[in-house]
């Protein structure tokens, strides 16, 4: 498996731990910590958006490559 897939796979799999977690805690204390929330999902929405645009260099270069040699 690809690294960046490993990295989509994990964040995923946090953000349904970390909601699991607020929930739980809602449930017990009533109060719901919405600076937290909106900072994790920022913090993992941004980490995921950095990951796409290196993987979209990454193609870029991959497919300028292939042009320059297909046209020698």
């Amino acid at each position: 498996m690809k690294f960046s897939k490993v990295i989509v796979t994990l964040v995923i799999l946090l953000n349904v731990a970390f909601t699991t977690a607020v929930l739980y805690i809602f449930l017990k204390v009533g109060s719901e910590p919405s600076t937290l929330i909106g900072s994790w999902f920022a913090f993992t929405t941004g980490e995921l958006w950095f990951l796409s645009g290196i993987k979209r260099k990454k193609v870029e270069n991959d497919n300028q490559n292939n042009n320059e040699s297909g046209e020698t």
